[in-house]
């Protein structure tokens, strides 16, 4: 087992094709719901130079990515901390917060903003987020384009190991998949996880400090990688030996169970998991295709039909800072959890 340093962009392995863990340290919010402190030497539009702890992104007034396409694959957004509003060419439209988990097929294509309103004006507005891109096969590469929206209360947490000394669980979250006889919400229908032979899972863990792990064994030719994103010692374990991870790096891992142990503070760890789809991945920027005629052909298609327009006033919608929590679907329905929390 050899680990890797893990960057703003994490190493994956196929099904997976890229994984960004955003960390911002948001101030205070103004009336608009953008920071409130100057944005004075910040390159605006294309801001990710991490000043102050913060990014605006592509965003001018509120931090994030204002409308923007994707095609062939899915984005999986999951969030630990903050809200995300969600705008996208169907017509949908959502604000989510921690916990919530947003699935996205691009299918034949689709165009979203993820804006991060910063809510509160009395305190700072952190953020931290999990963006997953998961490869979809050839067959299901121009399939309709799809929202779904998995929430908190029905995502499953699975408290392991003992409580630590003050009472504090460990907690795998399982976003995708199924593990210790649970199964995650329903992924969209025509996702490459939807296979029930591809053993695809996406799990976050929370270990405290001397709490023991094990993750199940998987088929042969399952791939699995352990980003040890937050800690100081993870120890890694199988029964042909066991390395120790620091903070900051991650660990391609095999088939057999695997166990974590929190050997210094609290450990977080995202775990994917799947069977590779084993065909030509070729990628440019929001479009990921099996060749280059089929990257040409998605520009060619986006320029002549901006995949169904943008419905949206602005480039970079936000909700009404009391929206609460809730998804409109393009067949009008709407979801509406608990409401979050702002002081």
């Amino acid at each position: 087992m050899t680990a890797f340093p893990l960057g703003p962009q994490w190493p994956t392995i196929d099904p997976f094709l890229f994984v960004a863990h955003h960390l911002d340290r948001y101030p205070r919010g103004n009336d608009e719901l953008g920071p409130a402190a100057p944005l004075t030497g910040r390159a605006i539009g294309n801001d990710f130079a991490g000043v102050d702890g913060w990014n605006m992104y592509h965003g001018s007034v509120v931090p994030g990515f204002p409308q923007h396409p994707h095609r062939g694959f899915e984005t999986v957004t999951y969030l630990r901390n903050g809200v995300i509003d969600h705008s996208d060419s169907l017509g949908a439209t959502a604000r989510y917060g921690p916990g919530d988990t947003q699935w996205l097929t691009a299918g034949a294509g689709i165009v979203h903003s993820e804006m991060f309103p910063l809510l509160s004006s009395e305190e700072d507005n952190p953020l931290e987020l999990f963006q997953i891109w998961l490869n979809l096969p050839r067959a299901n590469k121009m399939v309709d384009p799809h929202f779904t929206m998995l929430w908190s209360e029905s995502t499953p947490r699975i408290p392991v190991g003992s409580p630590s000394a003050d009472g504090s669980e460990s907690v795998v979250t399982l976003i995708a998949g199924s593990l210790d006889g649970q199964r995650a919400q329903n992924p969209p229908p025509d996702s490459w996880a939807g296979n029930p032979d591809s053993e695809v899972a996406i799990v976050h863990l929370e270990l405290q400090p001397g709490s023991t792990w094990t993750l199940p064994a998987v088929s042969d030719g399952t791939v699995r990688v352990a980003y040890f994103y937050r800690g100081s010692n993870l120890l890694v374990g199988t029964d042909e030996g066991s390395t120790t991870l620091d903070g900051g790096h991650g660990l391609q891992i095999g088939t057999e169970p695997v166990s974590f142990t929190a050997t210094g503070g609290t450990a977080l760890v995202m775990i994917l998991q799947g069977r590779p789809i084993g065909e030509p991945v070729a990628q440019y920027g929001p479009f990921v295709l099996n060749d280059r005629a089929g990257i040409e052909q998605a520009f060619a298609d986006y320029q002549r039909t901006g995949f169904g327009g943008w419905p949206w006033e602005r480039d970079d919608p936000v909700h009404d800072r009391d929206a609460g929590r809730f998804a409109l679907r393009p067949d009008g329905g709407r979801e509406t959890p608990e409401p979050l929390t702002v002081p």
